[in-house]
């Protein structure tokens, strides 16, 4: 992941204890990438977690991790327990700890600290399912044929929970938080402030690929078949990343289009694609295949409504810019008319209109490459110590 940032191993400050503390550990993404930054930077801190599955992300082999007793329920049906999540964060006892560091986007935050000691929370947004997205989770929880039952309780917990969220939230010491946009939300919905660092990202991997000329011959035959101009996403398959605006795009105007990643909407998008010889479907890539497949695709689709989004800013490291949706996180790392263009709704004839307009455009990949330099791991771990230093010192000048 790059050159470290020089720490003290295993404390923040003056010989200050650290803990670390996150939602889950069950899976791979973008929240599991800000923690192993962390983890790195202060190694000999535990990481306390609600559940961890070791098979379903395998970063943390020699890392601290201490779970309890809801490590016996499956990680697939974590969303269901976030009144057992918040209730285990809440007595879980951390009075040995000078500095709590949460890296959260649900209940994480809800941890309670010594009166004298600091919680420094990395929060990449409110909990969605409380706050700004709740009209989604109860129009679709995603259980399938067991959503109507999970709607119903759901509605009865949520606004019980909401108002512990707020309180949980209340008791932060210093919000940190990955945009601008995360930042507006934290505000508005606990009136808290919030420091911007955004997340790091493996810019130098992915920026080597941007002056190989032969990149496109070790591209497997079928992307180089569609390399003169294809467009390429990569996300989890999830119905709230409006992948299906991509698909249905490209469909429509007849561009080559590669899906990679798998999801629980990986059959309905393969299915909107299926009368479209344009649109291609490939697994989850290993790190060297991304970096080619972006080093040669015309454009990336960011059509989400994201709090910021790693997986763009790894394709304009690569040289590839990016189709966004212009609210959310992508304000902070796209440049309409520099490195990508933005369109206006989260509508598919939108990202017709964008595409349109992006291809009357041209790009230097290589200055397209550079706009994703100042996201890099070292900026974070500069960024992040500087923060956590600040809040220590600022509680013993106290």
């Amino acid at each position: 992941m790059g050159k470290k940032s020089a720490a003290p191993s295993g404390c923040v400050y003056n010989g200050a204890k650290v803990a670390i503390v996150c939602d889950w550990l069950t899976n791979v993404g973008g929240a599991e990438k800000v923690l192993l930054a962390i983890h790195n930077l202060y190694p000999k801190a535990p990481i306390y977690t609600s559940q961890y599955k070791p098979k379903g992300i395998d970063w943390f082999k020699k890392a601290d991790v201490r779970t309890g007793w809801m490590q016996i329920f499956p990680g697939k049906i974590r969303r269901l327990l976030s009144p057992l999540r918040q209730r285990w964060f809440e007595h879980l006892d951390l009075s040995q700890y000078d500095v709590v560091i949460s890296v959260t986007g649900a209940e994480a935050k809800a941890v309670k600290v010594r009166k004298d000691a600091k919680h420094i929370s990395y929060c990449h947004v409110p909990t969605q399912y409380y706050w700004q997205m709740y009209d989604d989770y109860v129009k679709d929880p995603g259980f399938g044929f067991l959503n109507p039952v999970v709607r119903v309780f759901f509605k009865i917990f949520a606004g019980h929970m909401r108002k512990k969220d707020y309180a949980a939230a209340q008791r932060v010491d210093q919000f940190v938080t990955i945009s601008e946009y995360a930042k507006e939300l934290i505000f508005k919905y606990y009136k808290r402030e919030a420091a911007v660092v955004n997340p790091p990202v493996e810019v130098e991997d992915f920026a080597k690929v941007v002056d190989k000329t032969a990149v496109e011959n070790s591209v497997e035959n079928s992307v180089k078949n569609s390399a003169k101009g294809y467009y390429v996403v990569t996300a989890r398959q999830v119905t709230w990343k409006r992948l299906d605006l991509a698909v249905e795009a490209c469909r429509n105007l007849n561009r080559d289009l590669l899906v990679i990643g798998e999801g629980p909407e990986h059959k309905r998008l393969m299915k909107l694609a299926s009368d479209s010889p344009h649109v291609k479907f490939l697994p989850l890539a290993t790190k060297k295949e991304l970096v080619e497949y972006l080093g040669c695709a015309k454009g990336y689709l960011f059509p989400s409504l994201e709090p910021f989004g790693i997986a763009p800013v790894e394709a304009l490291a690569a040289g590839c810019p990016v189709i966004a949706f212009s609210e959310g996180g992508s304000r902070d790392f796209v440049v309409d008319g520099k490195n990508g263009v933005f369109f206006s709704e989260q509508t598919t004839s939108a990202l017709e209109d964008g595409i349109l307009k992006f291809e009357e455009l041209k790009f230097n990949r290589a200055a397209v490459s550079r706009t994703a330099e100042r996201f890099s791991l070292q900026r974070f771990n500069d960024e992040i110590l500087a923060v956590v230093k600040k809040i220590w010192e600022g509680k013993n000048e106290k």
